[in-house]
């Protein structure tokens, strides 16, 4: 079930009194703007996740991936993946040696120049008696301030 967070649409701006064709056509563009940003954006961040197992292993080829203790739970481990897909982003993978299981990838990339930054957050959770799941993914492309969320819940394993 998919609730959307957006606020209810409000009345027509023409009939309060307060805007006009000029601002409608400002808004719509904008809004087309944004849509296009967040299409960009998406576009992106399929081409990280799932993580591409060539990649990561051209990466570490090259030497650019490491190891380090996790700084949550005893038994985590960090993956740090620079240059993974495209030169100067960077992959962060938390993994929990014991449940077998990933914690959360974050990931530091950019659109088509490095000055149009953005940033990609996955949590992972594990249903009860069953397998994980993506429980919320977080985009936020910097340049234009606009961030993206989306949480999964309520999941229950099959029998």
């Amino acid at each position: 079930m998919k609730t959307s967070l957006d606020p209810a649409p409000q009345a027509d701006e023409a009939s309060s009194g307060r805007g006009g064709r000029l601002r409608q056509q400002v808004v719509a563009k904008k809004k087309e703007e944004y849509q296009d940003y967040a299409e960009q954006m998406k576009a992106v961040a399929q081409e990280y996740l799932p993580p591409d197992k060539d990649l990561i292993q051209s990466a570490n080829a090259k030497g650019n991936v490491s190891f380090a203790p996790g700084a949550g739970e005893p038994g985590e481990v960090n993956i740090l993946i620079r240059d993974y897909a495209k030169a100067g982003d960077s992959m962060s993978i938390v993994f929990d040696k014991a449940q077998k299981q990933l914690v959360s990838v974050n990931i530091a990339t950019y659109l088509s120049q490095p000055s149009d930054a953005m940033k990609l957050a996955v949590t992972f959770a594990r249903i009860p008696g069953g397998s994980s799941h993506a429980e919320s993914t977080t985009i936020d492309g910097i340049s234009k301030q606009l961030t993206v969320v989306t949480q999964n819940s309520s999941y229950t394993k099959r029998d």
